[in-house]
C-alpha cells in the first residue's frame, strides 16, 4: 500500500463512525486500550466496529501520531487506530503480517504486544506493547515485538531499579575514560553476539583472542562479576542493557 494511502487510511480510522454505536473509533476503543471496559462496552465496541468479541488481536503503540500506517493488510488482518495506538485483528501470517507491514511503511518506531484472545484484553496488550516501545532506539524506525525484547522491556519499564542496576554493576566502568569504556563495553557486546566465544569474538573485532580474553578479564575485575557465573552474567547483561538505555531515557546512575 502506498504510504499517501495509509496517511489517508489512519485519517478515516480516527474519524470514522461506527453505524450500530454511532461514536467515533476513538471513543470505541479507549476504554478497551485503557484496561476499563465493562462487558457492555466490550460488546458495543464490537459492534460498532464490526470486530468479534473473541479473536486474535494485538496492539501496536507507534512513537508518532503523524506515522503512515493501514487499515487493512494483504493476509486479511482488520485495523482500527486510536491515535499513536493501533488495534489489529491478526490475519493469515499472525503478528509478521503487522510487523512487516508497519516496517516497510516507516512507521516506527512501535511496539507490539504478544497475541491476546479478545477485545476485553486490550489492555493488557496496550501495556506490553507500550514496554516493547520503550526498547526501540531513539531515532529509528524499528517495529518490535515485546517477546523480543523481553529482559530489555524489564530493564526499560523500571528507571529507577535500572539507575541502581547500572551503578552498582557497571559504576566503575563509568569513570573510565569513554574510550576505555567503549572498548570494554564493545568488546563485551560482540562477545554476548558471538555466543561466548572468544575465537569468533577475537575474528569479529580483528584482533588476537588473547586481546579478548584480557578485556572481558579486565571487565570481570571492574565488576566484581564473573562472566562464568550464570547469575552474575545475568546482572551483567541487563545491566549492559540499562547502560543502552541511560543516555537515551535520561536515567542517572547513582
Amino acid at each position: 500500500m502506498r504510504r499517501d494511502a495509509w496517511a489517508a487510511a489512519q485519517q478515516r480510522a480516527g474519524t470514522e463512525t461506527s453505524a450500530g454505536a454511532q461514536q467515533p473509533a476513538g471513543a470505541l476503543l479507549g476504554p478497551l486500550l485503557a484496561g476499563s471496559a465493562q462487558p457492555h462496552q466490550v460488546r458495543r465496541a464490537a459492534q460498532g466496529l464490526g470486530l468479534p468479541e473473541r479473536g486474535r488481536y494485538a496492539v501496536v503503540v507507534l512513537g508518532s501520531t503523524a506515522a503512515m500506517v493501514p487499515d487493512r493488510d494483504g493476509d486479511g488482518a482488520r485495523w482500527c487506530w486510536c491515535g499513536e495506538v493501533g488495534v489489529v485483528l491478526l490475519g493469515r501470517e499472525g503478528l509478521d503480517g503487522p510487523v512487516g507491514s508497519l516496517g516497510e511503511a516507516g512507521a516506527g518506531p512501535g511496539g507490539v504486544s504478544p497475541v491476546v484472545g479478545g477485545l476485553a484484553e486490550l489492555g493488557l496488550a496496550r501495556r506490553l506493547a507500550g514496554a516493547a516501545l520503550l526498547t526501540c532506539g531513539p531515532g529509528t524506525r524499528e517495529i518490535v515485538t515485546l517477546d523480543e525484547r523481553l529482559p530489555t522491556a524489564l530493564v526499560a519499564s523500571r528507571p529507577e531499579l535500572s539507575a541502581r542496576l547500572l551503578a552498582e554493576v557497571f559504576g566503575p566502568l563509568l569513570v573510565l575514560d569513554p574510550a576505555e569504556r567503549a572498548l570494554l563495553v564493545g568488546t563485551l557486546e560482540v562477545w554476548l553476539e558471538c555466543g561466548g566465544s572468544v575465537g569468533r569474538a577475537a575474528v569479529r573485532l580483528r584482533c588476537h583472542r588473547n586481546t579478548v580474553f584480557n578485556r572481558l578479564r579486565r571487565l570481570e575485575r571492574l565488576t566484581s562479576r564473573s562472566l562464568s557465573h550464570p547469575r552474575e552474567l545475568v546482572e551483567t547483561v541487563l545491566a549492559l542493557d540499562a547502560l543502552r538505555l541511560s543516555a537515551a531515557r535520561g536515567w542517572g546512575a547513582g
